[in-house]
Order: C-alpha cells, then sequence, then structure tokens
C-alpha cells in the first residue's frame, strides 16, 4: 500500500479526530515530509483535508471524493466488496462490470463512479448521473442459488439500500415496485439488475446489480421534467450523506439479505415499504394497458393485482413496466 492509501486509511480509521503529522508518520512508517507530500497529493486529486497547527490533519466533512478506500475501511461483509473498482467516469457502471474479464470479476466486485456518460434504467431509459451528485454502483454476483430466487434479487436490493439511506439519514424510504425508492413522493434510487443464463447447466452465469442513488442537490442538473418527479437526498432531507459512507452501507445491508435471500423473510420489509399496493394502477404489460387495484407482493416479489372482474394478476418485473397509480 502506498503513502496515500495508507493516509486515507488512517484518516477513516481516525473519523473526526485530528492526527498529528508526527503521530502520522510514526504509524505509517514514513518522514513527516513525505506525509505532507501525501496530503498535498490527495488534495491535487480533489479530497478536502482539514489542516489546524498543533492538532494536525483530518478528512473534511466537505470532502465528496470517492475511495476505494475509504469505503473498504467501513465494510462489514462476508461477500461483497472482495474488489473495489473506483472510476472517475464511465458510460454505465453495469456496462464496465459486464466488461471485467474473468479474473477482475470476482464475486461480490462492486464497481463505482462518480460520474456515467450513459447510466442505464429499466426498458432502455437513461438514469441521469452527474458528477459529485450521486452514488452510482455495480455489484457483480455469481449466484450459488437457484433460477427461481433470481427475480428477488432486485427487489432485496430495494430493501438493503432503502435501510442503509435510512440508517444515515431521518427520512422514511418508500418502494415503488419493484426498483424504484422514494422520499416525500419523488424519486430518489433507480436499481436495474441484469443476468445471463448458463444455459447448459441452467443456472445464472452471472447477475450484476446496478443501483443509482441520487445523494447530492441536483440543482440544474435534472431538466424540468425529470426535477418534477426525481430529487436527491440532501434536497429532502437537508443532509449532505458522505457518499464513501453510504456506499459503504449499501454494500453492507446488500451482503446480509443476499446471504439469506431464499427464505425471502426481507419481503416483509418490501411490503411494509412498497407504494402502490391499495392503491388502483396502470400498468403497461406487454403491448397492453391494464387497469386494477394493487393488493400485494406474492412471494417472488411479483405485484398482484385485482381487475375489476375479480381475477388477480400476478406481474413479474420482466412483463410489466411504467405502473402508475391511477390520479
Amino acid at each position: 500500500m502506498n503513502v496515500k492509501d495508507s493516509l486515507l486509511k488512517a484518516f477513516a480509521q481516525a473519523g473526526r479526530n485530528y492526527i498529528s503529522g508526527s503521530a502520522l508518520a510514526e504509524q505509517l512508517g514514513v518522514s513527516r515530509n513525505a506525509v505532507w507530500k501525501a496530503v498535498k497529493a490527495l488534495e491535487s486529486e480533489g479530497y478536502i483535508i482539514d489542516s489546524v497547527t498543533a492538532k494536525g490533519y483530518r478528512l473534511s466533512e466537505q470532502s465528496n471524493h470517492l475511495s476505494a478506500q475509504l469505503i473498504s475501511e467501513k465494510l462489514d461483509t462476508s461477500l461483497l466488496g472482495s474488489r473495489i473498482i473506483v472510476l472517475d467516469e464511465v458510460d454505465s457502471t453495469n456496462n464496465y462490470a459486464k466488461a471485467l474479464t474473468t479474473s477482475d470479476a470476482v464475486n461480490g466486485a462492486v464497481v463505482i463512479a462518480d460520474r456515467q456518460t450513459a447510466g442505464k434504467g429499466r426498458m432502455g431509459r437513461s438514469f441521469i448521473s452527474p458528477s459529485g451528485k450521486g452514488l452510482y454502483m455495480s455489484v457483480v454476483l455469481h449466484p450459488e442459488f437457484s433460477m427461481n430466487t433470481a427475480p428477488l434479487i432486485t427487489s432485496a436490493a430495494a430493501v438493503a439500500t432503502a435501510e442503509a439511506i435510512e440508517s444515515l439519514c431521518k427520512a422514511d424510504v418508500k418502494i415503488k415496485w419493484v426498483n424504484d425508492l422514494y422520499i416525500n413522493g419523488r424519486k430518489i434510487v433507480g436499481i436495474l439488475t441484469e443476468a445471463s443464463v448458463d444455459m447448459e447447466m441452467r443456472s445464472l452465469d452471472i447477475a450484476v446489480i446496478g443501483i443509482g442513488i441520487n445523494v447530492r442537490r441536483v440543482g440544474d442538473s435534472f431538466d424540468e421534467e425529470l426535477a418534477a418527479r426525481a430529487t436527491s437526498i440532501e434536497d429532502e432531507t437537508g443532509i449532505a450523506l458522505d457518499r464513501n459512507e453510504l456506499c459503504a452501507a449499501v454494500i453492507n445491508h446488500l451482503d446480509a439479505y443476499l446471504g439469506k435471500i431464499e427464505n425471502r423473510e426481507y419481503l416483509r420489509e418490501y411490503r411494509r415499504r412498497e407504494m402502490l399496493t391499495g392503491n388502483m394502477i396502470t400498468a403497461n404489460v406487454g403491448n397492453e394497458t391494464i387497469t386494477g387495484k394493487a393488493v400485494g407482493i406474492d412471494r417472488n416479489a411479483n405485484l398482484m393485482v385485482e381487475m375489476e372482474n375479480g381475477i388477480v394478476h400476478s406481474l413479474s418485473s420482466g412483463e410489466a413496466n411504467l405502473c402508475r397509480i391511477v390520479k
């Protein structure tokens, strides 16, 4: 580990406490001048470091620079985060994750970007991903569970992300089936799971869970139409979350849920947060638009919709899109 990475690790462990230059030099096994040079190098990369005479250094609360080292230091996982890749810019973290070589695409690898130029939403829609504003991440899985369990991945990720956000700020995070998270009736998170199947073995070969979170104030990053329905955590709560801390929290919660996804216990929490149930909705199913009452979520995370004739349809995320509450 180089001096810069060692310094970031020391800052992560110190939290809000200052560390003197001499203490850092001793801890890192380098000279005080080497510590000073590492501080300046980190600042040149975009980190904000507080420096106070007679106290030393600490990573500023205002620092908003994504770091694999800072994220790793906050992980408590059994699988996820085995490898963390942080990028300044990419077309899509899902695309990057899917293109990783076999050796790089280890089970539990996480790809994170400060900005996406072609962020992906469901049904070919785009996910606007400006620099410094959000957390855009993709998790690589080589699932050991059955094909029948695969449709649960997105809903488990939704619950994990909602709980991660709530663990860091006062917010009531709701889920709009199947993959969107809301605060105060406006979208803050989109989730897209893409998978490839081994037809010979009839099993999932790889799954990539893409999670896009609007974290900091969006300002003029969204056009008028998008701003009317999408928002950010800071815009709704006034809290400017540390993106590294939030990323680690999402990974920690997701790791816990994926480890026990087959028992489906998380669905109780999913149902508690789900927004459509109890409302009349419209849904596009293939080339048809249906209208009915959303009456719940079944054990496979499908949306149950009761039609006017009393027949209940169980809609999967693959066949239904653009579900809207009837006004």
